[in-house]
């Protein structure tokens, strides 16, 4: 099986980040709010400046690229401290031409077991549009489980506008 890294993004991976968003754009762009217009690379140079000088961003996400061992970007990861003291989301995407090779399910179970082992963190949470089967598959294939369906703004073209809250808890 494929190694993979999952690592920091840099200011130098803009290119390469660049490409697999541009390559990704159809695939992604349904599901995301912030690819609503195609990118460019002076887009992705600032967000990859603006990454690298406040790590982890305001918000707490911590963004993760994840990279093939040639350094090609599979995707993207990132951890999200937006649920209160004892809870973390995990967002990704991944890049269409390296789909089906289990990258985004091999990546969010990493993070996932890394972020259960945080002192303090008892739940890990993945949200999706009820719509997003192929997000959805990644939360059940890693053992989440459904907590609930309710209905949430549609913020991307192909959303539906009921969001699926899966959760994963620390084992006792």
């Amino acid at each position: 099986m494929d190694e993979l890294l999952l690592r920091r993004w840099q200011p130098e991976d803009a290119m390469a980040r660049y490409q697999a968003i541009t390559a990704s754009y159809e695939h992604i762009h349904p599901w995301v709010e912030w690819l609503a217009e195609p990118t460019t690379l002076e887009k992705q140079r600032a967000s990859l400046g603006k990454c690298a000088e406040s790590w982890p961003s305001a918000e707490r996400s911590f963004d993760y690229g994840i990279f093939d061992d040639d350094g090609t970007v599979l995707g993207a990861i990132s951890v999200n401290d937006c649920l209160g003291p004892a809870g973390l989301e995990i967002g990704y995407w991944g890049n269409v031409t390296h789909a089906g090779r289990g990258v985004v399910t091999r990546s969010a179970a990493v993070l996932t077991r890394i972020a259960l082992a945080l002192p303090g963190i008892d739940r890990v949470e993945i949200r999706c549009d009820e719509a997003n089967l192929r997000s959805a598959a990644v939360a059940r294939r890693l053992g989440y489980r459904l907590d609930r369906i309710e209905p949430r703004k549609k913020r991307a073209p192909a959303e539906s506008g009921r969001g699926m809250y899966w959760v994963k808890h620390r084992q006792s």
